[in-house]
């Protein structure tokens, strides 16, 4: 069951990366093969029916729940004198059925803070092995739900504080608390997000000081952050196709560390740069600690809760910028209302997270921003709360299962 729940971590998909195109974090670069691939996700062109188009990775998903449902069902048949071994197992394949079910509904459903998004139809539930089973499309509310209880569960099984860094694409007990204020971050719960969020800090993982001259990234599965590298967020691939836009490189400042630490420093002619944060095994992450900080100041900041805010932040920034960076930052804390320190939180966080696979998310669950891209001298709008906010579920599996067509 170990090497079974083994396959399943090892076929989580790196959608959340190829979803990122359609952000302003990321464009795809001028290669032939690259635009082949990912130019229909750039200019959000979803009646695509070029074949050569990345496809996302829906079976795969349901592949990686189809295991887990397996070893949750057969938990009572796990040959084993340790309970505590057996418990660990099950409460991973609890969790991992979570988070897959999250990234779809995240992929593939309404943003659930969107108005009549926790109604709306988005992806079908599967917490079972019956491949016979018709399924249907389940609201994005019961799909919350569902993922919530299996946190539960998860909770009450998982009992490993920290594997040692070779097994760290195991879940153990703080990625529990980090999926749990990441799905109610989402779902605009603020309190349990900021709760749970406190539980992760309160940990002995430390924030990468990027002053240091050796800092490895604090994405790097071996960084004192790391707290699961389940997944790599993005591909290979699609690390080769993308560039940062010059347009969101202008959100880190001259003192922010990590514009030279994330990103290489042979710009493209117009600005854009190649990241350095993804595209090899030991980039790998799901949770690490640089997020759940500003978490805890996002939710903070909208309680109401300023101070809490501002001192989450600071500790980000003392970690993230140059001394005199850090003094800027603190000095433009100081004189923002609270509308100007959410802001300021959604664009740290886009900084901070940069090509780990969450620009996306983070922008349909907040702002739905007007988006605009000049591609080839033609200008290209996603409007703001636009419905291609939400990726629809790929032809081929509407083609094996009509069901999700309704």
């Amino acid at each position: 069951n170990r090497s079974l729940l083994a396959k399943a971590y090892k076929t989580i998909p790196s959608d959340k990366g190829l979803a990122n195109f359609r952000s302003d974090e990321m464009k795809v670069s001028a290669d032939d093969n690259d635009q082949n691939s990912y130019g229909f996700l750039e200019n959000w062109d979803d009646a695509s029916i070029n074949t050569t188009n990345a496809s996302f990775s829906w079976q795969f998903y349901y592949r990686v729940i189809y295991i887990a449902n397996q070893v949750i069902e057969n938990a009572g048949n796990i040959k084993s004198t340790d309970g505590a071994v057996v418990n660990q197992l099950v409460g991973e394949a609890y969790l991992l059925r979570a988070y897959m079910h999250f990234t779809l509904v995240n992929l593939h459903g309404e943003p659930y803070t969107l108005a009549g998004g926790p109604a709306s139809k988005s992806i079908p539930l599967m917490k079972d092995t019956d491949l016979e089973k018709s399924r249907f499309r389940d609201i994005v509310s019961d799909v919350y739900a569902a993922i919530l209880s299996d946190i539960s569960e998860a909770k009450e099984l998982i009992n490993i504080d920290r594997w040692e860094p070779s097994f760290s694409y195991r879940f153990n007990k703080t990625s529990v608390d980090a999926l749990e204020s990441r799905v109610n971050l989402y779902m605009g719960k603020w309190q349990a997000a900021l709760d749970a969020a406190q539980r992760v800090l309160a940990t002995d993982y430390k924030l990468v000081d990027m002053n240091e001259e050796l800092a490895v990234l604090p994405n790097h599965y071996t960084s004192s952050e790391n707290i699961a590298a389940s997944e790599a967020p993005i591909s290979s691939n699609v690390q080769r196709g993308a560039l940062a836009p010059v347009q969101f490189l202008t959100k880190y400042s001259e003192n922010d560390l990590r514009l030279t630490k994330y990103f290489a420093l042979e710009a493209e002619e117009n600005g854009d740069r190649k990241s350095v944060k993804a595209g090899t095994d030991a980039l790998k992450t799901t949770f690490r600690l640089g997020e759940f900080i500003i978490t805890a100041a996002e939710a903070a900041a909208e309680l109401g809760q300023v101070d809490l805010a501002k001192a989450n932040l600071l500790e980000l920034a003392k970690n993230r910028y140059t001394n005199e960076g850090y003094q800027a930052v603190q000095a433009q804390l100081k004189e923002m209302n609270n509308e100007e320190l959410i802001d300021f939180i959604h664009d740290e966080r886009a900084r901070e997270l940069a090509f780990e696979g969450h620009r996306w998310f983070d922008l349909r669950r907040t702002t739905r921003q007007q988006i605009i891209k000049v591609i080839d001298d033609v200008s290209y709008e996603l409007k703001k709360d636009d419905p291609r906010y939400t990726i629809p579920i790929p032809r081929d599996a509407t083609q094996a299962n009509p069901n999700l067509s309704l």
